[in-house]
């Protein structure tokens, strides 16, 4: 026979399991409730898409450091005064959309972005039956993040430290401040500013400073760099990125091995250059790091020391690149096959009438394991003992299979990957027989010659297999490469290699 209090413990037991029963039928109920609100919602809208609105007004909440001009300029054209059509209920959702997602770009607002319709007071004289109230709720971010870590990768491990002050003065305005100490970058400093123009996330300006002194242990010497940049970024409405931009940097090359070569004992010292950059995106992949289908187009081209443009160095630098991705059906596999060429034509300096040799700053590298995999870094083209001196001209590509990993499955960014691929760097080679500068029409006839030259034989090529995993920062691949075609003085690396960027071949 059970004691009262065995029966006072199991009744308190049961009572509460009743009540977590009845929370969670209660629970149950009201989520069923609030699904059913949002279908019958869903169909009001779908019934009534067609149903004259009028947008009487909109008000953005909780943007208390926003300054209101700024805001202005974003929300003020969906509103119905002016415009001189009348908006359909459709038409006026997708406009305050496009509002909300272009106030979600500036990055100075925590996502998501909520957005409530009400009626205005009926009691207004000045209200209509078709008047409509947006509130859009922006709830905005803090105004500073302080970022430490530490990176491993393409040979290199650094520690950073990385400052970013939000919405500096109201109109989504971002000052970023960042310092890292490496193994090869040896110190990195760097301050941007950037703000959008005219409150528009797809139209910026950037100022930026920066500092930093890197070993460049395939060419024996160490690059200081100090120099600043200021840029115009752009987007057009059918996703193409531009960038145009000016820049003046001091270089110096200092630091160098006691078996550094002659070419680089030629280089040493100071030189300044000062040259505009235009760069074109046309990025149509579902995802930079892993995409499984899309193609992508890019141009980048410098102008150096010509005309007004100031500095010792004068060249026109010019890089082109394509990447396509085709998809095998559903199952996960995708074929990735990519081209890269890049072209350096020097120029005469001031009213000097005979162009410049090019500089080992300035010249093509090629090699390494977010390239061309298989050689080492910087490990194909020119080289002057141990020592890799860069090119003029440069065409590589390479194709790579990746396929889901057995019981992993095509939803993870994880893949096998097989791949091939090769280049060709040349220097431009002089006509010069007694080896002295060359003039304008000798330049031209060796750019020609040395791009005709991509063609002679074979390139340097390597083939492997490895593993992909995509992160959204960066991606990640540890290969195994076989050389196929090795070049007289090039470095290739058999066996494994670990590599981590942003863009790979």
């Amino acid at each position: 026979m059970a004691s009262p209090v065995e029966d006072d413990v199991f009744g308190k037991l049961k009572n509460k399991a009743d009540h977590k029963q009845n929370d969670d039928d209660l629970n149950a109920r009201n989520f069923a409730q609030h699904q059913r609100s949002q279908e019958r919602l869903a169909e009001l809208i779908d019934d009534n898409t067609s149903l004259p609105v009028t947008i009487s007004s909109v008000r953005v909440l909780h943007a208390n450091r926003t300054r209101r001009s700024f805001l202005e300029r974003v929300v003020n054209p969906i509103l119905s005064a002016n415009r001189d059509e009348q908006y359909t209920l459709e038409e006026a959702l997708k406009e305050v959309g496009n509002a909300t997602e272009k106030l979600n770009r500036f990055g100075i607002f925590k996502s998501p972005i909520s957005v409530f319709l009400d009626r205005p007071d009926p009691t207004n004289p000045t209200s209509s039956p078709t008047d409509v109230d947006v509130y859009i709720s922006a709830q905005e971010r803090g105004t500073y993040t302080i970022k430490t870590g530490t990176e491993v990768g393409s040979s290199e491990g650094d520690a950073y430290i990385n400052a970013e002050l939000r919405n500096l003065f109201g109109g989504a305005e971002t000052l970023n401040a960042n310092a890292s100490l490496g193994t090869r970058t040896r110190s990195a400093y760097s301050l941007a500013f950037e703000s959008p123009i005219l409150s528009n996330p797809d139209f910026k300006f950037q100022l930026n400073g920066f500092a930093s002194s890197t070993l460049k242990s395939w060419a024996s010497h160490e690059e200081v760099l100090r120099g600043g940049n200021s840029k115009l970024l752009w987007r057009t409405k059918n996703g193409h990125q531009h960038e145009f931009g000016y820049s003046g940097i001091l270089r110096q090359v200092t630091s160098l091995a006691e078996n550094a070569s002659p070419t680089v004992r030629a280089e040493a010292g100071n030189s300044f250059k000062s040259s505009i950059t235009h760069t074109w995106i046309n990025d149509q992949r579902d995802n930079p790091m892993m995409p499984q289908r899309g193609y992508l187009a890019k141009t980048v081209s410098e102008l150096a020391g010509y005309g007004p443009l100031k500095g010792d160095v004068a060249c026109w630098k010019s890089e082109a690149e394509s990447q396509v991705v085709l998809p095998f059906g559903d199952t996960g596999i995708t074929l990735t096959a990519g081209l890269r060429g890049g072209l350096l034509y020097p120029l005469a300096l001031g009213g000097n009438s005979t162009p410049q040799q090019s500089r080992i700053n300035d010249r093509f590298q090629l090699g390494g394991p977010t390239n061309v995999r298989g050689f080492r870094l910087c490990g194909l083209g020119p080289h002057d003992g141990p020592d890799a001196v860069g090119g003029d001209v440069f065409a590589a590509g390479g194709a790579s299979l990746l396929f889901p990993v057995p019981k992993v499955g095509k939803e993870t960014p994880l893949r096998l990957q097989a791949f091939i691929n090769g280049g060709r760097l040349l220097s431009l080679k002089n006509s010069n027989k007694e080896g002295g500068p060359m003039d304008a029409d000798a330049v031209h006839s060796s750019v020609k010659k040395t791009l005709a030259g991509l063609r002679d034989g074979v390139p340097s090529a390597a083939a492997g297999f490895g593993l992909v995993y995509a992160h959204p920062i960066a991606r990640f691949e540890i290969n195994f490469s076989l050389p196929l075609v090795i070049r007289a003085k090039e470095e290739a690396r058999k066996g494994l290699s670990f590599g981590v960027g942003v863009e790979f071949l």
